[in-house]
This record gives C-alpha cells, sequence and structure tokens, in this order.
C-alpha cells in the first residue's frame, strides 16, 4: 500500500487575477466609464455576485491544485514501475516498496521511501540508484529525496509462536544429517555474511551433546544469563551477532537422554531473548531423530541450508536429510560442498573425488550449489574463535560465503512472496484462488466446498472418522473473513462463525476444484 501524502500547493497553469472582479472592474473603468460610474457599476453587481465568483474562483483554483498534485505522483509512480524487482519479477510499485511518497511540484521536489523485504538486500544500492535517476529524469523534477529502510521483522506463521520467536523474520536451518563435514563452520560463517550484509541475525548451536559455538567464536561474555523477571534466556553476542549454545550454558557438553535434550534444545530456543532479527541460523545436530523432527516441528523454519562432501557415503546421509524436510514442508535452497579440492603446483586435486554435491543438487531439485576448498586457514579460524569471513573479509572463502549469503537473502525473499500469496480470496468472483509454493499450477475453490472439507477434530470425529459436520450445515454463500500463512505447508482461514480452520496445500490440492471461472476483463 502506498502511503500518499499531500503537499504545498503547487504552480497552477493560470494566474489569479484572471478570476478577480476587481481586474474586471479596473479594465473596464480604463476605457470609458467614470469613476461615479464605476461606483454605480460596483452596485449593481452586487456584493453576492462578487463572493459568488471569488468562491468559484478559489473551488477552480483547489481542484486545479488537486488534479495538478495527483498527476505529478501518478508521473513518479510511472517512472519507478520502470525498476524491476528480479527476484519477484515485478516492479517496486506494485511489490509495494514505495512509501510516503512527498510530491511539491512548486518547487520540484520529491520525496519518498523504498521499503525492502531485508536491510540485506543485495540489490540496495542499485533500487536507489535507479530510483533517483528514473524519477530526476521527470522534466519538472529539480530535487529527489530517496530514504532506504526494511520491512520489520515479521515471521512467515500466522499461528500462536513462543514469545522468543514472534519477531523473526527467517529462520535458516544449516543441516549435514552427518557429522564432521563442516557444518557447523558453514553456519557461522553465514551468520556473519548475513550480518555484514546489514542484516540482523542470530545463531543458535542447536547441537547439545557437542556444541561448536563456544569455539569458533570469542564472544567476551561466555555465559548465558537469565532474566529473572521475565524468567527468559538473554543471548550473547559477538560482533553484533546474537549467540545461544549449550556450551554457553555453564554445563559442557550434555549427558542425557534424547527426550530430555529436546526439552533442552526447545527451552533454549523459544525462550531466549531474540529481539527482532531478519535471520536466525539454526546450526542443526547430526542425524534425522527425535531431536531434529521436534527442532523442525516447533520452529517454523523458513529453508535449509544442506552441507555436504565430496564422499559418496556424506551423500547417502544427506540424502535422508534432504527427505525428511521434504516431508515437513521445508524447502532446501541451497547445498554447500566442503573440502572439494586444493590447488598446489599450478593442479587442482581432488582427493576426496567428486560430484556429491551435484548429484544432491541434480537428484533433489536444488537450485544452488557452492563449493568450499580444502583450506588450513578454514579450519585455523574454526579453532582461533574469529570466523574466515571476518578474519579475511576479501579473500577466496569470503567471496564463495558472500554468494551463499545472496542466495540465501533472495531465496528467503522468493519464498515469502509465494507463501504470502499462495491463498487469496477473489471477492469480485467470490472463490478462493490456489497457487501452491514451489509449483506453476494454479486453481481455484468453492469457499463452501473448503470450509466442508476441514479436517479438524471439530469436523471430524478422531476416533470413529466419524463426519461431525453435516454438508447443509455450511451455506453455499460462505466467504472466507480472512486468509494468513502458516509456513510453508498450510493457511489459516478465519470464517464468519469465528472459527479458524487449518488447511494444508497438500488437502486443497485433493479438493473438488472449480472449472470455467469468470475472469473479470479490465475496463
Amino acid at each position: 500500500m502506498l502511503s500518499l501524502h499531500t503537499s504545498s500547493s503547487p504552480t497552477l497553469p493560470f494566474h489569479h487575477s484572471t478570476f478577480q472582479p476587481k481586474a474586471c472592474v479596473h479594465a473596464v473603468s480604463s476605457s470609458f466609464l467614470s469613476h461615479r460610474n464605476v461606483k454605480s457599476l460596483w452596485a449593481s453587481f452586487g456584493h453576492s455576485s462578487f463572493s459568488s465568483i471569488t468562491a468559484k474562483a478559489a473551488s477552480v483554483e483547489a481542484n486545479a491544485s488537486t488534479v495538478s498534485l495527483h498527476t505529478a505522483e501518478s508521473d513518479v509512480l510511472k517512472a519507478l514501475s520502470q525498476i524491476i524487482d528480479p527476484d519477484f519479477g515485478t516492479d517496486i510499485v506494485s511489490c509495494g516498496f514505495v512509501k510516503d511518497l512527498l510530491v511539491n511540484e512548486a518547487v520540484g521536489e520529491v520525496s519518498f521511501r523504498l521499503e525492502l523485504t531485508t536491510p540485506a538486500c543485495p540489490i540496495k544500492d542499485m533500487f536507489e540508484q535507479k530510483a533517483n535517476e528514473v524519477v530526476a529524469a521527470l522534466p519538472w523534477v529539480r530535487k529527489v529525496n530517496v530514504t532506504m529502510s526494511a520491512q520489520p521483522a515479521k515471521p512467515m506463521f500466522a499461528g500462536a509462536l513462543p514469545m522468543g520467536l514472534q519477531t523473526i523474520s527467517n529462520i535458516i536451518a544449516v543441516s549435514s544429517c552427518k557429522g564432521g563435514v563442516g557444518k557447523s563452520t558453514v553456519a557461522v560463517n553465514l551468520a556473519f555474511t548475513l550480518a555484514g550484509m546489514g542484516a540482523r541475525v542470530g545463531l543458535f548451536d542447536a547441537d547439545v551433546y557437542g556444541p561448536s559455538l563456544p569455539t569458533m567464536v570469542s564472544p567476551e561474555n561466555r555465559l548465558l544469563e537469565m532474566n529473572p523477571e521475565k524468567n527468559t534466556i538473554i543471548p550473547t553476542d559477538y560482533l553484533g551477532v546474537k549467540l545461544v549454545s549449550f556450551g554457553f550454558a555453564g554445563q559442557g557438553r550434555a549427558i542425557m537422554r534424547g527426550p530430555m535434550v529436546s526439552g533442552v534444545i526447545n527451552q533454549l530456543l523459544t525462550t531466549t531473548e531474540w529481539g527482532e532479527l531478519d535471520y536466525l541460523v539454526v546450526d542443526m545436530p547430526p542425524g534425522t531423530g527425535d531431536i531434529q523432527l521436534t527442532l523442525c516441528q516447533v520452529v517454523p523454519l523458513t529453508a535449509a541450508v544442506i552441507v555436504t562432501t565430496p564422499q559418496k557415503l556424506a551423500f547417502i546421509d544427506v540424502a535422508k536429510g534432504v527427505r525428511m524436510f521434504s516431508k515437513l514442508k521445508v524447502p532446501c535452497i541451497a547445498v554447500v560442498e566442503n573440502m572439494c579440492h586444493f590447488d598446489a603446483d599450478g593442479k587442482r586435486y581432488y582427493p576426496f573425488g567428486r560430484g556429491s554435491g551435484s548429484q544432491v543438487v541434480q537428484q533433489f531439485g536444488i537450485p544452488h550449489l557452492f563449493d568450499l576448498p580444502i583450506r588450513p586457514s578454514l579450519s585455523a579460524s574454526g579453532d582461533s574463535g574469529v570466523p574466515e569471513v571476518v578474519a579475511d573479509p576479501q579473500g577466496e572463502i569470503a567471496s564463495t560465503f558472500q554468494d551463499l549469503g545472496v542466495c540465501v537473502v533472495q531465496q528467503c525473499a522468493k519464498i515469502r512472496q509465494q507463501v504470502s500469496t499462495a491463498v487469496t480470496y477473489d471477492r469480485t468472483i467470490k472463490v478462493i484462488k490456489v497457487k501452491v509454493p514451489a509449483s506453476d499450477e494454479e486453481f481455484y475453490l468453492h469457499p463452501a466446498t473448503v470450509r466442508r472439507n476441514d479436517q479438524s477434530a471439530q469436523s471430524v470425529d478422531e476416533w470413529t472418522g466419524e463426519q461431525k459436520l453435516q454438508y447443509t450445515d455450511i451455506p453455499e454463500d460462505i466467504e472466507p473473513e480472512e486468509i494468513r500463512p502458516m509456513g510453508n505447508y498450510a493457511v489459516s482461514i478465519t470464517w464468519p462463525d469465528g472459527f479458524s480452520q487449518i488447511a494444508p496445500y497438500d488437502q486443497l490440492q485433493e479438493m473438488e476444484r472449480l472449472v470455467d471461472v469468470p475472469q473479470l476483463t479490465p475496463a
């Protein structure tokens, strides 16, 4: 939505004197009337007539001012609509990026704000430059003021979230499902890369059995603190990145059974005062057991980054992890193949073979692959407490992580855009439009059909499977009041009777669809 504000009145295409009665009388008297005749004419002309003409003049002037202002604002928006967001494939006006537009045509000044989806947008400088150029090209514009900002942090999940997760925009899982492949190295360097791009970032070490974070970073305060009033955890901080790890709890490594570990991870993650974050990077523990499933189900993950090595054995375990994320409707957006090669004597060597990363990409359709070489500096930085992207921000490793960071930012923005528009209600033709994320298929459903197919305990008996909600209980003309996304797998639909229906995408795809839906032709 654009927020348009009226500024001072712009210059009009005519002069005020054109509508002034005094000027008209003066013109007549200078030609053939005497001073006395002028007074007589003025008396006969009447004060009421003068007031009427003055009011009409003011009305015409105000209308012309409004028309001129609206024309100027339209010119600005039309110019800005030339700028296309490469991720969404839509112009920045349609994306809703243009905010607080102010036009002062009298002095030729235009001010507006571009509110992007994330402060880490890799092309924000290009947006700012192009916006200045296209608006300054308007013939009447003399000065352009562009302010850059980002949308407030808010989760993609519409349901009730723990307090600590309610102001986090994107949660990224870094997973390998196999130990020793460099997953923690990727998670730490990715987090600090995103922070270097301007984002507000947190890093959660979910490996209770072998926490890596205390070794890989060196915060001044190496112990987590409790807020006694709120009974919450205050994260520690290193170079602007908020950190939480069981290793900072003063307990060392955990020796406990799985259910207890799941509870500890849940408590650490959901009761921490993360504050507003653009990205929370979760360093997942290896495996696909209870701990991993609990994390994926409790936390509304936006996407996952998969880490592997070239060996065939690593691919087998990584494939299990990708399938787990697929079942939980968490899109895998990138594969990082670690320890790929090293260069010596002018040649490149592949000591562990080749192809595991590309095999994951090809078999599971993951769009991006990043290679990390064998570098002593990368290993040493993990032991020194200073991430490689911080120690050598201009190096080859940092460049690779910069590319990975850009990929994560762009893919998360796309996912959020797809999810926000996946299920919508068109009030003009009274249908629910469905376009499932990661699918090009679009179809239409009748609102009553969606409501009648609810599978919750209020509509279907959980023990017998008997249908409690009857066909005639739902009127044919029922319309949803609100549709909100619930992560990557479902939407929450609020109906006029107050019922909130959770509708998974898989369930919507199986419902009876509408055909021959009338399409409105633009006027």
